[in-house]
């Protein structure tokens, strides 16, 4: 195989192109530019490269750019995933939209999470193109939207393309990461009856009634859940988010609403948390004659693991090694990712990526080498993978 050549001056530029262009979630933050302006730069710019390019429209101000390169034919596909939204600029230490690199760092908005993994992506396959790799199978590059709420991006993408596996760019510090909780929100509904603060033998209050719901979640939180372990992952939970109920301090409640979150682990699913809440909510009801209830699993999504026998594990595995000259470290996230969408669509899918710190927080950089060496590992993947 040629000797493919990173160009870090245009990784560098690439990055801090993409952190100048605005591109938060407008469904999380009122205002937010969304991600079709940083769409219309990629499309340019794949283009220019070489790629044939494809869209597809979310939503106003939201938008996919696929990128394909075509192979010769007879080899195996690969997607490269990632997304273009970022959450707030708000309360940043230093300009979310000016990026800065010193001392090995490049800070700004979205540097780390994840406009570092997208600039790998696209750098590792100019690489080839530049270097005249032949591949028999098709890379895709696809930059989606709206990762950062619903999905909606990864979710259009695999009702339209298909491939032999993919790999998620975000930052993993050069990790494999072959596993990731899922999660599930459940909605509970308390009634009681309203009355006059003076008549208990008349009201009956939703808000204490919803404080056994609470008692019993955080006894499954506690007793049950911290008896299921993962290796990689540890054990799943639960905890109560958001709780209103109530309207004036002298009236017996007659309503009350909790919204709770359960992490979930491989092995769990949707039927799993709602099998649990029907267990805890019958509990109580039989112990309460008064009590009256609702819920409602009302959004999923569900945990990922893939085996490290997966042929696109072991050869992105194989890529790290060949650069590094020792093992790769497997992890798991306990946070959710893109990926468990892609492998519901039978498409093998692992995380991996730059390194660096401040995820959603008031100072995030990503570590300039890692996204270097990012570009690296994609790049010696892709061609032992299509060309397998």
């Amino acid at each position: 195989m040629k000797r493919l050549i990173i160009d870090k001056n245009e990784l560098l530029e690439v990055l801090q192109q993409m952190i100048r262009v605005e591109s938060v979630n407008p469904t999380l933050v009122k205002g937010g530019n969304g991600e079709s302006e940083i769409a219309n730069f990629l499309i340019k710019y794949l283009a220019q490269a070489g790629l044939k390019v494809q869209c597809q429209e979310i939503g106003p101000k939201r938008k996919n750019v696929i990128g394909i390169l075509k192979g010769t034919g007879g080899g195996r596909s690969i997607i490269l995933n990632g997304h273009t939204d970022t959450v707030s600029l708000e309360g940043m230490k230093i300009n979310p939209l000016e990026p800065e690199y010193r001392e090995g760092r490049v800070y700004g908005r979205g540097s780390l999470d994840m406009k570092g993994g997208l600039a790998a992506i696209i750098i590792a396959v100019k690489a080839l193109i530049q270097g005249g790799v032949s591949l028999n199978g098709d890379v895709i590059l696809a930059f989606v939207a709206d990762e950062e709420y619903a999905s909606m991006g990864t979710e259009a993408l695999v009702k339209e393309y298909r491939a032999d596996a993919a790999i998620i760019c975000e930052p993993t510090d050069l990790k494999i990461c072959i596993a990731h909780k899922g999660f599930a929100w459940t909605k509970v509904e308390v009634f009681g009856r309203a009355a006059h603060g003076s008549r208990p033998d008349q009201g009956i209050d939703a808000i204490s009634k919803a404080g056994k719901v609470l008692i019993e979640m955080e006894k499954l939180g506690n007793h049950v859940l911290t008896q299921k372990s993962h290796p990689l992952l540890g054990s799943p939970s639960i905890h109560a988010s958001l709780i209103s109920g109530g309207t004036e301090l002298s009236i017996y409640p007659s309503y009350c609403r909790i919204e709770m979150e359960r992490r979930t682990i491989p092995g769990e699913s949707y039927e799993t948390v709602r099998d649990e809440m029907k267990n805890m909510i019958d509990k109580i009801s039989s112990e309460d004659r008064q009590f009256r209830v609702s819920f409602d699993v009302f959004f999923h999504r569900p945990p990922l693991e893939v085996s490290r026998d997966e042929l696109i594990v072991k050869t992105l595995s194989n890529a790290y090694e060949g650069i590094f000259n020792k093992s790769p470290e497997y992890i798991g996230s306990s946070g959710w990712m893109d990926s468990a969408i892609v492998t519901e669509k039978g498409i093998p899918t692992v995380i991996f990526g730059p390194g660096g710190e401040g995820l959603h927080a008031e100072v995030e950089y990503v570590d300039f080498e890692t996204v270097v060496d990012t570009a690296k590992v994609l790049a010696g993947t892709i061609v032992d993978f299509c060309n397998s």
